[in-house]
């Protein structure tokens, strides 16, 4: 199996995709400590440690990790703003913003792995120009490796979410091709995702979710555990004027259903997601990382989705374990990679290395 660790791992969306897909997760580092619980309790052979990577040097890096040329893939999302042709008279290791693209850059140094991936917003392509996207490929490029990037959207691989992010993979053979990596035939809806669900509204009190029915869609066999039993749904509904205003609103629309005096302050310029419902036969908004805050709601019931069925559709299967308050879970689902976006990008990977 070829091995890998995952830099900024958080809860380990990306970590979780390159398993599903064969590969064996050795490590993840990351400075959240509740996101490294739940890395360290759904990757158990792995090591995920809470740390700053600041303050490791390559003697602990080795110390923790052991010898690192048995690592074939390193993957994660390194913050990298501080590239900016603003700056290009200024050493760029020593922009705070840079400092741990370059922590990033020093595992590479130390393991020569065979591949690289690296997941960061869709706006670092044109951001001043493509100046950062321009300094990744030459970081790269100096280490040996051929570089390609695009910007990908998980609803075209079997992830029930509009949710557009950008990647970069560098190898050291021949350069990955992005349109190696499989589609799906069709879209997965939220309502593959959420209606196996929709029973448990009705019995809210129980100690314990069992789902009693049987997958309708391939989609759902994929979510189900092997007990059927449901974690991480707990079920929370707003304050009463909150469900007031959004059971005037239809699947797939927004505040403008809303009736004016349900509002104190009449504003107009809303923006387009405030008070979204979910469509439960097309592809969700992007999972956010908010709880309270989030804007969207649930296509049935005046609420917001639950951790586990936000998680759902960032396509975590129900076997996967959240840690921590409710609301770190909510933020370390809507920080993730969709998994199944992982793992087309791990397979199609796999055949280069």
């Amino acid at each position: 199996m070829l091995n890998v660790i995952d830099l900024f791992c958080g809860c380990g969306g990306l970590s979780l995709g390159f398993e599903l897909a064969g590969y064996n997760i050795v490590g993840g580092v990351d400075f959240n400590k509740e996101a490294i619980e739940t890395f360290n309790t759904n990757f158990k052979n792995a090591k995920g440690v809470c740390c700053d990577l600041f303050k490791m040097d390559n003697s602990e890096i080795l110390k923790t990790f052991g010898e690192l040329k048995n690592i074939d893939v390193i993957i994660g999302g390194p913050p990298c703003q501080g590239f900016s042709s603003a700056n290009r008279y200024k050493k760029e290791e020593d922009d705070d913003r840079n400092k741990l693209f370059f922590e990033f850059v020093k595992f590479v140094d130390l393991a020569d792995p065979k591949a690289i991936v690296i997941e960061n917003v869709r706006g670092i392509v044109t951001s001043n120009n493509g100046y950062a996207k321009d300094r990744i490929y030459e970081i790269f490029h100096s280490r040996g490796y051929k570089v390609n990037h695009q910007v990908l959207d998980a609803s075209l691989y079997g992830v029930p979410q509009k949710r557009l992010r950008n990647f970069f993979v560098m190898t050291k053979s021949v350069e990955f091709d992005f349109n190696t990596m499989k589609k799906q035939d069709n879209i997965i809806t939220v309502k593959e995702a959420l209606e196996e669900l929709y029973e448990f509204d009705n019995n809210l009190n129980a100690e314990k979710h069992l789902i009693s029915i049987k997958p309708r869609t391939e989609y759902q066999k994929y979510l189900r555990n092997d007990d059927n039993i449901l974690y991480n749904h707990e079920i929370k509904y707003p304050a009463e004027i909150v469900q007031e205003r959004i059971s005037h609103v239809q699947q797939g629309n927004n505040w403008r259903e809303i009736p004016d005096e349900l509002f104190d302050n009449k504003r107009k310029n809303r923006h387009s997601s405030a008070f979204k419902r979910l469509n439960e036969e097309s592809t969700s908004v992007t999972i956010d990382t908010g709880n309270a805050h989030s804007n969207y709601f649930h296509p049935i019931y005046h609420r917001i989705p639950t951790v586990r069925e936000a998680a759902r559709i960032q396509s975590f299967n129900d076997s996967f374990i959240f840690k921590g308050s409710r609301t770190a879970q909510y933020r370390q689902v809507g920080n993730a990679v969709p998994p199944l976006l992982s793992k087309a990008i791990a397979i199609a990977l796999k055949e280069i290395i």
